[in-house]
């Protein structure tokens, strides 16, 4: 599975971006793909995910202002971030997760900086 993720920027606070991650290779089983943020010196964090059947899971922190989506036509996933916070800024990765027999794989695309200035 190899993962692309694009769309990030510098934007003000209040402004909005949308992260795209297009998904290629084997996609089979995989059942959760999601958006982690990572910033110096902290572990990555889930942002949000979206499961089979379009079940979605967000952080605290991003409940409705971020909206995440797919496009199975396209194998793509997206991000929509309104209201724009300097504390989201950080490196969004987009991640694949194939669960079998129990056990789960994930897959990582590259990275896409989001800087939100104050």
């Amino acid at each position: 599975v190899q993962l692309q993720a694009s769309g990030g920027g510098l934007v003000q606070a209040g402004g909005s971006l949308r992260l795209s991650c297009a998904a290629s290779g084997s996609l089979f089983n995989i059942n959760v793909m999601g958006w982690y943020r990572q910033t110096p010196g902290k572990q990555r964090e889930l942002v949000a995910a979206i499961a089979s059947g379009s079940n979605t899971n967000y952080a605290d922190s991003v409940k409705g202002r971020f909206t995440i989506s797919g496009d199975n036509a396209k194998n793509t996933m997206y991000l929509q971030m309104n209201n724009l916070k300097p504390e989201d800024t950080g490196v969004y990765y987009c991640n694949a997760r194939r669960v079998v027999a129990g056990s789960h794989y994930d897959f990582w695309g590259q990275g896409t900086l989001v800087t939100v200035s104050s």
